[in-house]
């Protein structure tokens, strides 16, 4: 029987910012957009615009209700829900958030960043402790050559990785 692998954001800077999901997503939203610029005034034989393409935008990826659950253990969410709110601070040192590889199990997903984190209390002890928490992330693809971040040995270390395993085409 194989062991559950557990959803995870591994942080290319610093282990400890690194977020394993408690309870895995069960949908994951992908969305990949192309930019294009319209020719205004120019035209084809049948009278539409031209357009001029210009390049795919980075990937997105949703993970809506992911859930934080810890009544069962009677102590507050807080403390999960603090690894996520880390996710959209700036790292110390650098002018721009962690950067993250998203994998589940042995599939990788994406080279990203938190662009947009919302979370929701949902449950709650009778003194006001909050016991569960659902957790909306959107993710969006980034190129580790544009971070500054090369050649520090932590991300050295997450490219072996990440270059190890095989990527999702998207």
């Amino acid at each position: 029987m194989s062991t559950l692998k557990k959803a995870e954001l591994i942080c290319y800077e610093n282990r400890s910012l690194s977020i394993k999901f408690m309870f895995n997503p069960t949908e994951i939203k992908f969305t990949r957009q192309l930019n294009y610029n319209p020719s205004e005034g120019a035209r084809t034989d049948q009278g539409l615009n031209k357009v001029n393409f210009a390049n795919p935008a980075p990937c997105t990826l949703d993970i809506s209700n992911i859930i934080i659950d810890t009544y069962e253990k009677g102590s507050s969410v807080t403390p999960h829900i603090q690894k996520f709110l880390k996710s959209v601070r700036f790292v110390k040192g650098l002018q721009r958030p962690p950067i993250y590889l998203f994998t589940w199990g042995k599939q990788t997903y994406l080279r990203c960043f938190v662009q947009n984190l919302g979370y929701s209390l949902t449950m709650f002890l009778p003194d006001g402790t909050p016991v569960r928490a659902t957790v909306n992330l959107s993710l969006k693809e980034i190129d580790l050559r544009n971070t500054g971040s090369i050649g520090t040995p932590a991300v050295e270390a997450a490219m072996r990785i990440a270059n190890a395993r095989p990527a999702q085409s998207s």
